[in-house]
């Protein structure tokens, strides 16, 4: 990985400072999150503010990305996981500063490959995802390759030696920065917008000892067919329908197997949208974690937002849902506006006995790069958890810079930001080109190394350059033997 950071580094100092070869974006996300459990004797309130600064270097086909993350907590009354908060419930949004992504990438007409680390999501993300939800995002340290063209078959392959997780640098135990392991993901697709059929093995190595015992290794094969049909005037259909099977792989000690299914559709008329659709993570024998599991997974897309089933139960999971939605473009001072509904009830799939139902509510505003959200999940227990709710206000920021048919057609008026020629760097992009070295820096390295009174490292004698140090130091002392 340090190889790839200095290749990347290489490139994006070597680019033409340019409006097509240099594109600096940033992202950003405030949000309050409020949670009250029962069992727990205090709510939980998190203020969070996360900022994603990126550089983008692009050499004909070529192109190279770094990109870090920062999370802050404003307010930190809740347990992160990582903070022995245990009166508190859980909001998986620990302080983190980090290297997010840094990653190599070519791309020609039919073939694109991608190395370092990355972003990997897959079909709909029920197995291989980013979690975006969460301020840290979930990324890889990949080889990837993507061959063909949305008219024919299409082959996307990934082999990923580490996973970095949800908690950020300060990591450890069972809730790590990362986790090494030998994983591989392939899916094959062919197919257009009406129907597009898949086929997926989906290997997860989960190989670090403190992570459940290895017990969320496994291998998972299947298909998937989905798509959209006109059924009537300004009336559509969406489907989608998944099968897998699912069992123990590398050094898990269990022995299990489980189905997955998921069938689901949608009709779509005007800003209306109506849905339902069922989710089933089969069971072996009720032994913990011989479920179907999906530790990489984006999984606050799936089984509720109260986050009840990250972790599929011993008798499995049975998922029946619902959803109603509404939107309106372009609605008086705002670009977009929507409201959405979903209706879960859970139970289990191994002697079928019910866990609880859920209520979800979306409202949505859309203005200019600026989103704002707020959020809402009611969890009823009938036999599994205890009663939760949540509460999310958010807002979503992002700056991207100039693409290059915006290039085109702005680039003859004076004074335009993407003008051709040298890129004009205003005091933003500055900021982010600074905070490149550093994000590297306190990714690569622990930042009490710039503590000049920690001289213990000096003596410690596990590095060379330390080693070098020292001798330099022996053999040019004028008092030594």
């Amino acid at each position: 990985m340090k190889h790839l950071l200095a290749a990347a580094a290489g490139l994006l100092a070597a680019a033409p400072l340019c409006a097509q070869d240099i594109k600096p974006a940033i992202e950003a996300r405030l949000r309050y999150e409020h949670v009250d459990q029962d069992g727990l004797p205090r709510p939980a309130d998190a203020v969070t503010l996360r900022v994603r600064p990126s550089l983008t270097a692009e050499h004909g086909r070529w192109s190279a990305l770094v990109e870090g993350e920062a999370v802050v907590a404003l307010v930190d009354r809740y347990n992160d996981g990582l903070n022995s908060r245990g009166g508190y419930p859980t909001i998986v949004d620990p302080e983190n500063l980090e290297l997010n992504r840094a990653q190599l990438r070519y791309a020609a007409p039919g073939t694109a490959a991608t190395l370092g680390r990355q972003r990997v999501a897959l079909a709909d993300e029920r197995f291989v995802g980013t979690a975006p939800w969460r301020q840290s995002e979930q990324t890889f340290d990949a080889a990837r390759v993507q061959l063909g063209k949305e008219a024919g078959l299409r082959l996307d392959l990934s082999y990923a030696r580490a996973v970095w997780t949800v908690y950020g640098r300060n990591g450890e135990g069972a809730r790590p920065t990362s986790i090494g392991g030998d994983n591989l993901f392939a899916l094959a697709s062919i197919g257009g917008p009406r129907m597009t059929l898949s086929g997926f093995a989906y290997l997860v190595d989960q190989n670090a000892a403190p992570v459940q015992g290895f017990r969320l290794s496994s291998q998972t094969y299947g298909a998937r067919v989905a798509g959209k049909l006109p059924v009537g005037a300004d009336l559509s259909l969406s489907y989608a329908a998944t099968l897998a099977r699912q069992s123990d792989h590398h050094r898990n000690p269990n022995d299990y197997a489980a189905t997955y299914w998921l069938a689901e559709a949608t009709l779509t008329r005007g800003g209306w949208s109506l849905g339902g659709g069922r989710e089933v993570l089969g069971a072996d024998d009720g032994t913990p974690l011989t479920s179907v599991q999906a530790p990489l997974s984006s999984a606050f897309k799936f089984n509720g937002w109260a986050g009840k089933f990250t972790t599929t139960p011993p008798d499995g999971l049975r998922d029946l849902y619902a959803t109603l939605g509404h939107g309106w473009k372009a609605a008086g001072p705002f670009d977009a506006i929507a409201l959405s509904a979903a209706w879960h009830r859970f139970d289990s799939d191994r002697l079928v006995r019910p866990y609880g139902e859920e209520l979800d509510l979306l409202a949505t505003v859309k203005r200019g790069r600026t989103l704002v959200s707020a959020r809402w999940a009611h969890y009823r227990a009938d036999g599994f958890a205890t009663d939760t709710d949540k509460l999310w206000l958010q807002v979503d920021w992002s700056r991207l810079s100039c693409d290059r048919n915006r290039v085109r057609r702005v680039n003859h008026k004076a004074g335009s930001p993407c003008q051709s020629g040298r890129m004009a760097l205003t005091l933003r992009h500055w900021l982010i080109l600074a905070l490149i070295p550093v994000g590297l820096y306190l990714a690569l390295f622990d930042p009490v190394t710039l503590d000049p009174t920690r001289v213990g490292w000096l003596i410690r004698g596990t590095d060379n350059g330390e080693n070098a140090l020292g001798l330099h130091a022996f053999l040019n002392d004028p008092a030594g033997g």
